[in-house]
């Protein structure tokens, strides 16, 4: 219990019972130790030598990946300073896509940077404060290095991609898998004022276990995971004119309670033929618009289902409200809520939609469609594990790809932009007065990290690593980095390494606000746990009992 002595002598109670607090150094030498371990279990995974992890959550599904979003988002952290690293990988990949496990690195570095510092007696304030001057040169030298590219060039957007898929379990495909991401992003790409966007959610990911990961295809439509609703419809349909439900197929129930007295069988049959004859008008209705394709966000009810069927119409339900939008993008359908007034005008078009077998499931394809924009990829692979890593992969990459497409500009990776920011700073750092140079220095020491990291998952001796790219880069070899491959320094950019700019200057700004946010903490007051305080109660509640 945290009290206060008054003037009288008696403590006044501020907090309640149960709270703990940490103030001042211990605050925050407490926190920096939890950024650093974070920071230190995501290390190992950094670059095309990393490991994986193997994360097995409360239920025991498996996840294996190198993913740093994944690897946080499945850590079940309790710190609330590990939750906010997790909240800074989550912002990275919603922001960029990739660089996750980069940024938690660099915020763990740059904290413990800053500890050696506040050991010197530099007052965090200070650190901040030079922290975010070196940010701001760093972003600068980025800009200076970074190497313009057309963003409709295939073959750097490739290299974009493969540099992505390098660290990843589907690795030996990388080739493969990235010619389809580079398909993908270019279809979906679209040219506004001079200005290229790309909307990924255009771009659907299906996936499917079977087969491997060489029979991954980019299809020209959309792909549902369900099937055809009946067996007596067609299971292929030319020409199609898609009606996009978002009504009901069924008599809807009445949101009260109603009750209704039937006391011959007559009256139990002329309701059953009453229903029927309101499905039966709400089939005919669809088929006189001129729909052959019926594609139901709700149910279909079985008697429906019947009328459909000997139409000749294919019917799909269940879909789900994300698939919906994007069938209406793709097919230029308007959605309808309301059956009644269903006109030929709202219906969409596709060449050809077909039911077909995939793996041990069946799958609806609806391709060839009015407005290409809309496409799918459908993943396969031989394991579930691998199949769920592969979309992580091709996901990062569509990321990256279309990080170059809206920018335009590329850096070498494998450490090298990082150690030529790290020399701009070096030089930087000499023009400032106090101990914010200290900071800009120690800010150019975090970002070797990145190489130094690249190099020990290597197998190599990450000393003699950054002394070797030092000297190399103050003479000018901007491009030079780690070749993970060949164990060796190495020009990265004629090796095709090649990352967006977008990415790296993302990283910057994540980990430096991370860091600038837990330094900024010196007072750590945690209210005790509501299990804590119920397992307490229970114990005294057991203890009146043993009494009695």
């Amino acid at each position: 219990m945290a009290a206060a002595p008054s003037a009288g002598g008696v403590p006044v109670i501020i907090l309640k019972e149960g709270t703990q607090r940490s103030r001042g150094r211990e605050a925050q030498l407490n926190n920096i130790m939890v950024a650093k371990i974070i920071s230190e279990t995501m290390r190992s995974s950094l670059g095309p030598r990393g490991m994986d992890k193997m994360l097995v959550d409360s239920f025991g599904d498996v996840t294996i990946t190198n993913d740093g979003a994944t690897i946080l988002k499945e850590m079940d952290v309790e710190h609330p300073v590990a939750k906010m690293l997790v909240e800074v990988a989550k912002a990275q990949d919603a922001e960029v896509g990739d660089g996750t496990t980069t940024v938690v690195v660099l915020a763990g570095e740059l904290l413990a940077k800053a500890e050696e510092l506040i050991e010197k007696e530099v007052h965090p304030a200070l650190i901040i404060e030079g922290y975010k001057k070196a940010a701001r040169k760093a972003l600068e030298i980025y800009d200076k290095i970074a190497i313009p590219v057309s963003p409709t060039d295939k073959e750097i957007l490739k290299k974009i991609a493969k540099t992505s898929m390098a660290s990843k379990l589907v690795s030996e495909e990388a080739e493969y898998l990235s010619e389809i991401a580079v398909e993908a992003v270019l279809r979906v790409a679209e040219k506004v004022n001079d200005q290229w966007r790309v909307d990924l959610d255009n771009i659907k990911i299906e996936k499917k276990e079977g087969q491997s990961l060489r029979d991954t295809k980019l299809i020209d439509g959309i792909v549902l995971d369900k099937e055809v609703v009946h067996r007596g419809m067609p299971k292929i349909v030319h020409d199609a004119k898609i009606a996009l439900l978002d009504a009901p197929l069924e008599i809807e129930k009445t949101e009260f309670d109603a009750k209704l007295h039937i006391e011959s069988p007559e009256q139990m049959k002329a309701f059953m033929e009453q229903e029927e004859k309101m499905l039966k008008e709400m089939v005919e209705k669809i088929a006189a618009a001129g729909a052959n394709v019926v594609l139901c966000q709700k149910g279909i009810d079985d008697m429906a289902q019947h009328f459909l069927a000997r139409k000749g119409i294919l019917a799909v339900r269940r879909i789900k409200k994300s698939d919906v939008d994007k069938i209406a993008r793709a097919t230029g359908a308007r959605i309808i809520t309301r059956i009644e007034e269903i006109t030929p005008k709202d219906l969409g078009k596709a060449k050809l939609v077909e039911e077909r077998k995939v793996g041990e499931d069946r799958m609806v394809f609806i391709e060839q469609c009015e407005n290409p924009k809309s496409i799918t990829i459908l993943i396969r692979g031989g394991t579930k594990r691998l199949v769920d890593e592969a979309e992580r992969s091709i996901k990062d990459a569509l990321n990256v790809i279309k990080d170059v497409v809206v920018e335009g500009r590329v850096v070498a990776g494998g450490g090298a932009p990082e150690m030529e920011v790290a020399l701009g700073l070096r030089d930087y750092a000499k023009t400032l007065a106090g101990k914010e140079q200290l900071a800009v220095e120690k800010f150019a020491e975090a970002l070797e990290i990145v190489p130094a990291q690249l190099a020990e998952n290597a197998g190599l001796d990450p000393i003699e690593i950054i002394v070797a790219l030092r000297a190399e880069h103050k003479e000018g070899k901007k491009w030079m980095g780690i070749n993970v491959f060949d164990r060796k320094v190495d020009d990265m950019y004629k090796l095709d390494v090649v990352e967006p700019v977008l990415v790296k200057k993302q990283v910057i700004k994540s980990a430096v606000e991370a860091a600038a946010m837990i330094l900024k903490i010196d007072d750590v007051i945690a209210a005790s746990k509501i299990e804590e305080k119920e397992k307490e109660k229970e114990g005294k509640e057991g203890s009146f009992g043993e009494e009695e």
